[in-house]
């Protein structure tokens, strides 16, 4: 079986809407696992150059995945410890929880394999 990587790179805007609410990218960070493929979400690194914390959401076809904090003025790498199978023509998409009416760009470098 041949894996193949895949990665999400690059530096993305979004306007912070509190919290308790995630918001997409500008322009969206998106992922479809093709229909005769599983994938894996095997890291993710955040850059975040603001003085406040907040945190990326990794969503599966609308739900929330798993969440990655990040401290203000930091960045985080997580390696992800437990790898699930992600099925066939499954929606990843990535959003951004920021307090309300913070307008940045976050640094995100996601590693994900297809199986």
């Amino acid at each position: 079986m041949l894996e193949t990587p895949r990665f999400i790179q690059g530096i993305f805007a979004f306007e912070g809407r509190g919290l308790e609410h995630p918001t997409g990218f500008t322009p969206k960070i998106t992922y479809q696992v093709p229909p005769d493929k599983r994938a894996q979400f095997i890291y993710c690194r955040v850059g975040n150059p603001t003085s406040e914390f907040l945190y990326v959401v990794m969503n599966q076809n609308g739900r929330p995945m798993r969440m990655i904090p990040c401290g203000a003025k930091a960045g985080i790498h997580v390696p992800l410890a437990i790898v699930d199978d992600i099925l066939p023509d499954t929606l990843l998409e990535l959003t951004v929880a920021a307090p309300e009416s913070l307008s940045a760009k976050l640094m995100i470098d996601v590693g994900l394999v297809e199986i």
